[in-house]
């Protein structure tokens, strides 16, 4: 069901009762879910029985490696410049695929693909290359599969941009969070304006057929004015798709966002309006509100 903005009602009571951090559901199970009474044998079961459902394939690889930490971040990352261990990961992202194309039944095709991170063009041009090629030999893709990377704009080139649409990729994601500087400052993600409408370009220029962009409202020093100018410049980049993260402030679980200043933080009921005045633009601007803090334009 889609949403459109005359539709946005909120019960300021109900939310402030439940004003905790929690986990998302854009994935589930949630990560506290998982346990470790999970044995290998039965985790190789589980794998096994999914092939009775002779389901398509999803896949996600997850590209830890970042250059900077960003204090917001609440992904598994490792900060590193060290490029040196790339490629024990890689071998044994390679024993992990060996182990899985064992268990999975080859008649499954892979319709999803997905490189996370972390910061998966952190990787070099072989590297990259190579890691797909890796993919590739093991597992078969249906010929209209989804095959997309998340990147860092602030280190990417338009030659590596064309690399990834030569070797398959055919969505990219990244991350803008806030146009604002004195956001950018506050959690160490400084970009300029014009870098990120260049690297727009080379992917539109690179013939990618859908473009994600992520945002993070409730970031120290927002206001409803600072992102309503964000939220305007992301209209005028036109992406496929936008992404409009909450903000989760849990310094004692993720050690970065010790970093940030607490009393920045826009209240609660700031936070709601930011939300709320984002569903309206972009809604205005002729994207759906699809649910779980995502947006996408009618014929995505």
């Amino acid at each position: 069901m889609a949403f459109h903005s005359q539709d946005v009602k909120f019960d300021i009571d109900l939310i402030l009762k439940y004003a905790k951090p929690a986990p998302r559901y854009t994935s589930y199970p949630t990560a506290q879910e998982f346990t470790p009474e999970m044995t290998e044998q039965q985790w190789r079961q589980k794998v096994i029985q999914s092939n009775e459902r002779k389901t398509p394939l999803s896949l996600y690889f997850h590209i830890p490696f970042c250059e900077s930490a960003c204090h917001f971040c609440g992904c598994n990352v490792i900060i590193t410049r060290r490029k040196e261990v790339v490629e024990p990961y890689l071998e044994h992202l390679f024993k992990e695929m060996d182990i899985m194309g064992s268990l999975l039944d080859k008649s499954r095709k892979v319709v999803q693909l997905h490189w996370g991170g972390g910061t998966p063009n952190y990787l070099e041009d072989d590297q990259t290359v190579r890691l797909m090629d890796e993919i590739k030999k093991r597992f078969d893709f249906d010929e209209n599969a989804e095959i997309s990377i998340e990147i860092d704009p602030r280190h990417v080139s338009r030659e590596r941009i064309f690399l990834l649409r030569e070797i398959g990729f055919n969505r990219v994601s990244f991350g803008i969070q806030d146009f604002n500087p004195k956001v950018q400052q506050a959690v160490n993600r400084i970009q300029s304006e014009e870098l990120i409408f260049s690297v727009m370009s080379w992917i539109r220029e690179a013939g990618f057929e859908s473009v994600n962009i992520d945002l993070i409202y409730g970031l120290p020093y927002q206001t409803l004015e600072t992102f309503s100018e964000t939220v305007e410049k992301v209209i005028k980049l036109n992406p496929d798709r936008i992404a409009n993260f909450n903000f989760a402030y849990v310094p004692w679980l993720k050690r970065l966002q010790r970093m940030i200043d607490e009393s920045a933080l826009p209240p609660p009921q700031e936070k709601l309006d930011i939300l709320k005045m984002t569903i309206e633009k972009l809604t205005d601007a002729g994207y759906i509100f699809i649910g779980m803090d995502h947006f996408a334009k009618p014929d995505d």
